[in-house]
Formats: C-alpha cells, sequence, structure tokens
C-alpha cells in the first residue's frame, strides 16, 4: 500500500464515521436527511437510513 492509498483509506473512513453521526444526530432531532436520489432532492427519515454505509471505489 503506498502513501496515496493510505490517504484514501483515512479519508473513506473519516466520511464513514461522519455519516454514522449524522444519522444518530438526526434522530435525535427527529430531522430528516436530505439527499440528492434518482436525480432528486428527496427527504430521508432517520430512523429508516441504515445506520452505516460504506464506500467502494474502482482502482485504475
Amino acid at each position: 500500500m503506498n502513501k496515496t492509498d493510505d490517504t484514501l483509506d483515512k479519508i473513506v473512513q473519516g466520511l464513514e464515521e461522519t455519516y454514522k453521526k449524522m444519522v444518530e444526530f438526526k434522530k435525535q432531532k427527529n430531522s430528516p436527511l436530505v439527499v440528492y436520489k434518482n436525480g432528486k432532492i428527496v427527504e430521508l427519515s432517520p430512523f429508516e437510513a441504515n445506520p452505516t454505509t460504506k464506500y467502494h471505489h474502482k482502482s485504475k
């Protein structure tokens, strides 16, 4: 693993942790998640959202 891959892994890990905390916060505030889905901006219930998500990128 090179330095770029290590940096990318740390960034992705940080984004995944941020998403998890955002869903938890939205549940506490009973506030919808606003996302872009299928070409539209939609509101989702934080209680229906996955509490975690994984990012998968393609290697060049």
